[in-house]
């Protein structure tokens, strides 16, 4: 992933500054249904002028993000050849979407990496629902992912999306003709909050199987001190047995923020976490890393990557042991375990 990063003298630089907690939401609320209710009131959140002057204008607080990656999702969809195909990525997208794509320092460049992400969370999912018995999943930070429409679901598994109470309405909006796969509830949560995390936790809780928590495009916007709180409070629930998350390195956090540090400082959508040592980090936790599964040798194995990617990655097999364990995990989903 090092490969697509731009050096210094292509980057735009601008001083980043200290922003309030990206993850201010509400009151727990929601209920299953075969279709999405209609929100009350209109989803202000993402309601901004289609387009701006400037990338800085586009992504105005941390939500804008999910517009961003649904466009990546519908270029993906659209292709004759397509990893997955999300038939309202589009529709969620939207003209900014595409404006923040065509906006952003390197936007096209670096679909690959977001559709990979995808193309493997969706595999690690069904796996999951498949073979590990997992009958209950939450979705901590859902933007705008709709798996639950779009995968081949067991009708029984239920499956919780949370979000901002912004993002909830737009997706409300956006999906209420349409119909889940799956038993599905749209939840609004102030996930900053552990009462607010225990009600939604709660909520999920089933005695017929186990719990699958995905944090997909989340944990990178957090401090190391809330996903410490975060994970300690899932270690808590026993029927919380699986753990997808995406994850990054130092070097890759730093280069990303360098690149787009004046359209995301702005929109309180920094990048935050990023452990030297995500297995030890989340160990130490209460959760074990039973699986990773490289961004950078997915894309290779997908044929979504960079130019000349299989021969870059034959060179790096006449680098040390340590250089290629650290290409692998530069970027990546963890399946962590709940440990007793």
């Amino acid at each position: 992933m090092a490969a697509v990063m731009p050096g210094p003298a292509e980057v735009r630089r601008a001083a980043s500054r200290t922003s309030p907690d990206p993850m201010r939401h509400v009151k727990c609320c929601g209920s299953f249904s075969g279709k999405a209710s209609r929100a009350a009131g209109s989803a202000k959140l993402l309601e901004v002028p289609a387009v701006a002057a400037e990338p800085v204008a586009l992504i105005q607080n941390v939500s804008d993000t999910a517009l961003w990656v649904a466009t990546y999702r519908a270029c993906e969809s659209e292709r004759p050849d397509a990893l997955f195909k999300d038939p309202y990525a589009r529709r969620m997208a939207g003209t900014r979407g595409q404006a923040i794509v065509d906006a952003l320092p390197f936007g096209r460049s670096m679909a690959w990496s977001m559709v990979v992400r995808t193309a493997v969370m969706d595999e690690a999912v069904l796996e999951s629902i498949n073979r590990r018995g997992v009958s209950t999943v939450l979705n901590l930070g859902a933007g705008l992912d709709t798996r639950a429409f779009r995968l081949p679901l067991p009708p029984s598994l239920r499956w919780f999306d949370v979000d901002l109470p912004g993002i909830i309405a737009y997706r409300q909006q956006c999906l209420a003709a349409e119909a889940p796969a799956c038993k599905h509830v749209h939840v609004a949560a102030d996930l900053s909050q552990p009462a607010a995390r225990a009600r939604v936790l709660q909520a999920a809780r089933d005695a017929r199987g186990r719990l699958l928590v995905i944090t997909e495009g989340l944990l990178l916007y957090l401090t190391p001190e809330q996903v410490s709180a975060l994970a300690t409070q899932l270690h808590g629930e026993p029927q919380v047995s699986w753990w997808l998350a995406d994850l990054v390195t130092p070097l890759l956090q730093q280069t990303m923020g360098v690149v787009w540090r004046s359209q995301l400082s702005g929109a309180d959508a920094s990048f935050r976490f990023a452990p030297s040592d995500s297995a030890r980090f989340f160990e130490a936790l209460g959760w074990h890393e039973r699986e990773f599964y490289s961004t950078w040798a997915d894309s290779i194995r997908l044929g979504r990557s960079i130019p000349q990617a299989a021969a870059w990655d034959r060179l790096s097999k006449w680098a040390g042991p340590a250089t290629r364990e650290a290409v692998k995990r530069m970027s990546g989903i963890a399946l962590l375990e709940r440990k007793p």
